[in-house]
Formats: structure tokens, C-alpha cells, sequence
């Protein structure tokens, strides 16, 4: 399963808001709300996140293995 918990933790160190990154940013409220319900997000929408944070993939995301 994909966790988007990286990138929530990655915000708060970088000072960056939801709020800025809908209005600022341009990034969609839709987005967000996919990835607050772990669902899957393009690979393209990855790239426009790790350059408005200026971060690596890992900084948004992470693989964590089904626990079954």
C-alpha cells in the first residue's frame, strides 16, 4: 500500500500550507483530498509536488507492505 504520510511530515517542515499549495501553487483541492484518502495520484502530479517542496519522491510517499 502507498502512504502518503512523507508528505504531510515534508509540509510541516517546509512551512507550506494545503491552503498555499491549492492557491499558490495550483495544485487541486481534488489531489489532495485522493492522497488524504490513499488514493493514487500520477506520476506527473509527483514530479509538480517534488518541485514546489523541492524534495525527493520519498518525501511524499512511501511503500508500506500489506500486513496479511
Amino acid at each position: 500500500m502507498i502512504s502518503y504520510k512523507p508528505f504531510y511530515q515534508t509540509l510541516y517542515q517546509k512551512g507550506v500550507t494545503e491552503y498555499q499549495l491549492i492557491f499558490k501553487q495550483g495544485v487541486t483541492a481534488n489531489t489532495l483530498h485522493r492522497m488524504k484518502h490513499g488514493k493514487a495520484i500520477t506520476t506527473t502530479t509527483l514530479n509538480t509536488l517534488c518541485e514546489i517542496l523541492g524534495c525527493r519522491v520519498e518525501d511524499i510517499l512511501e511503500y508500506v507492505p500489506d500486513q496479511s
